[in-house]
C-alpha cells in the first residue's frame, strides 16, 4: 500500500504500486511502492513500474535501465530477451486551496495460485 496526506494548501501529491511480471509464470514478479509530493499520477506510476521492473532485474543478475529498455510497441520491459509485463495503479490530488487534509491511497491485493498454498504434506 501507498499512502500519502498532506494539509498543505494546493500541493500536488500521488502514491502508486507498480507491477512486474516475467514471461515465465514459475518465476515470481515484484511489486513496488512509491509516495510523492509535486508528481503527476502518470509519472508516478511510471516511476512505481519502472521500481519494480529494477527489482526483479536485480534478482535475475541482469543489468536495468528502464530508459533503454523500454518496449512501447508491447508495453513490457525487455530484460536479456525475456519480456516483462508491468503495471501500476496510482492515485492522485491537489489539495484545496484552504489547507484542508487530502489524502491519496493505491493498493495491491497478491492473490497466490492453489499450488502455493498447498503445503508438502499435501493440505491445504
Amino acid at each position: 500500500m501507498a499512502r500519502i496526506a498532506t494539509n498543505e494548501p494546493n500541493r500536488q501529491l500521488s502514491a502508486a504500486i507498480g507491477v512486474a511480471l516475467p514471461a515465465d509464470e514459475r518465476q515470481y514478479g515484484y511489486l513496488s511502492e512509491h509516495h510523492s509530493y509535486g508528481q503527476t499520477g502518470e509519472k508516478a506510476g511510471e516511476y512505481a513500474e519502472d521500481l519494480a521492473a529494477s527489482m526483479l532485474a536485480s534478482t535475475l543478475g541482469i543489468k536495468f535501465d528502464p530508459d533503454e529498455a523500454w518496449d512501447s510497441r508491447r508495453q513490457a520491459f525487455r530484460l536479456s530477451g525475456k519480456i516483462v509485463r508491468t503495471s501500476n495503479i496510482v492515485q492522485s490530488a491537489r489539495s484545496d486551496s484552504k489547507g484542508k487534509w487530502t489524502c491519496a491511497i493505491a493498493a495491491a491485493v497478491l492473490i497466490l495460485p492453489d499450488s502455493v498454498l498447498i503445503h508438502d504434506n499435501g493440505n491445504a
